[in-house]
């Protein structure tokens, strides 16, 4: 009795030992909830304008969230007809700035009775105007000198918007008025952006385009002709307002404030933009 009372004291203090040297669990840890300072979190101002805009934008971006580091612009560009589609199919938007009055017309009440999603036309104004030209590649391949000489037998693609694109509304009426629209319809390759024209041109996928100065000037090509007074009968003027239904509607009115001052003229006059009188 006394031997096996023996082993089993033994028994226990090894026991005890080996607990003593394992490793305790570590102890999970508590959950610290970390509050939010108030005024850290950005807001975001949702802008959708014309591809044309892209470089003068994304320039504009930069000062003004230098400048007012609780706002973080968020841009989305392509066709003002494509944006406008966006914008009725739903699409999330504070601001909206048309190549074109056709477009932003149809988001006006007062323009368009019926239209589904609509501007504060409180908000609406002409920010610029922007000018229709010929473009070529460095070097004009073509030897293109006029938009007359899109006839000739020697330009063999010419690419132009397509009708949903202000561009392409453009050159339509002006080539109509030139009485060339019909003949050279078998050489027009048709882009949906004046960013796909200009490309093409550039890259001689067409010999000639149908584009803004501003755009001609933003891809490095050259300009051998601009519309005159009369080619046009309709001024290129890019109209900007706030939408109704914007979460952001203080923020959004700020920021087109912004574009019509100083800072932004210098940006929008170096490639050929004018600001709207």
């Amino acid at each position: 009795m006394k031997g096996f009372l023996k082993k089993f004291l033994v028994l226990t203090l090894a026991v005890g030992m080996l607990g003593a040297c394992s490793p305790k669990q570590a102890e999970p840890k508590k959950e610290t909830k970390v509050e939010k300072k108030e005024g850290t979190e950005k807001k975001k101002i949702t802008v959708f304008a014309a591809a044309s805009m892209t470089e003068t934008m994304e320039q504009i971006k930069k000062v003004y969230e230098e400048k007012h580091k609780n706002i973080e612009l968020v841009y989305t560009f392509d066709s003002s007809g494509t944006l406008k589609k966006q914008i009725e199919q739903g699409a999330q938007a504070d601001i909206f700035i048309s190549a074109a009055q056709k477009q932003m017309n149809a988001l006006d009440k007062t323009k368009t009775a019926d239209a589904k999603v609509v501007i504060d036309e409180a908000s609406r104004f002409n920010l610029l105007e922007n000018k229709v030209v010929l473009a070529v590649a460095k070097g004009n391949p073509a030897k293109v000198e006029k938009f007359e000489d899109l006839a000739n037998d020697n330009i063999t693609k010419i690419a132009l918007g397509n009708s949903d694109v202000p561009v392409g509304q453009y050159s339509e009426e002006l080539l109509k008025n030139l009485n060339i629209w019909e003949k050279i319809q078998p050489k027009v390759t048709l882009g949906s952006n004046v960013k796909e024209v200009t490309t093409w041109v550039k890259e001689g996928v067409a010999s000639c385009g149908i584009v803004y100065a501003t755009d001609a000037y933003s891809a490095g090509l050259e300009v051998v002709a601009t519309a005159k007074e009369g080619m046009i009968k309709t001024p290129v003027l890019y109209p900007a307002a706030v939408l109704k239904n914007s979460k952001n509607a203080k923020e959004a009115k700020e920021f087109l404030e912004f574009l019509k001052g100083n800072e932004c003229k210098a940006i929008f006059e170096k490639v050929g933009f004018a600001i709207a009188k």
